[in-house]
């Protein structure tokens, strides 16, 4: 609990002097931080709300390792909250609805049968063409911003490729990636260290 608060302390710091090197200025003021240690050791897990509150899950607490792999995903979490990757995503979900309502006005007269077929049609159109990869283009953004992050709390961003490293030594299986909303741990890996000398040049010791 106590990693989690300095951790998290740091990373929010750092998350709000991003925003101003942005030009947000006034969105650096709105965060009302939080940081919670979650006892579930069955999830592999953590998140930030938009408001500022992180949490993180004890199942994840052995990948992560040290403080730095822990700052290491609190920044990418953080990360998600600062580009408004959650509010994107219910307008997205949003917009699927409306497109599936207008679907069924349109086909209210058409058979059963046919109403069926396209019904499922949209259905995965709308999961593989649209929301999946609209979600892995988020974590590649998320990733670039949280390695920033990271580096200006005083954390190697380095270090995230060993923890992607663990991610992937805990066995867990893990769909295709083109039909995941997280891109595939080889690829991200690869994708994490081209962004590392970017996110190096904010790194504070």
């Amino acid at each position: 609990v106590a990693s989690v608060k300095r951790v998290g302390r740091r990373i929010a710091v750092a998350a709000e002097d991003f925003l101003r090197d942005q030009g947000y200025t006034d969105d650096a003021e709105n965060f009302n931080w939080e940081f919670s240690l979650i006892e579930n050791d069955e999830s592999v897990n953590a998140w930030c709300m938009p408001g500022g509150r992180i949490a993180v899950y004890t199942g994840i607490l052995p990948a992560m390792k040290d403080e730095t792999g822990m700052a290491v995903v609190m920044g990418h979490e953080v990360a998600h909250a600062l580009a408004n990757h959650g509010n994107e995503r219910l307008s997205q979900l949003l917009l699927v609805q409306l497109g599936g309502i207008a679907l069924s006005t349109a086909l209210r007269d058409k058979p059963e049968k046919t109403q069926a077929l396209w019904s499922v049609a949209y259905g995965l159109g709308d999961q593989v063409g649209y929301i999946l990869p609209y979600s892995r283009t988020q974590e590649y953004e998320a990733d670039r911003i949280g390695l920033i992050i990271t580096a200006k709390a005083g954390y190697d961003p380095r270090e995230a490729v060993p923890f992607w490293r663990r991610m992937m030594a805990e066995g867990k299986s893990q769909p295709v990636e083109f039909l995941s909303t997280h891109p595939a741990t080889e690829k991200r890996i690869r994708t994490i260290q081209s962004l590392i000398p970017e996110a190096l040049q904010y790194y504070r010791r």
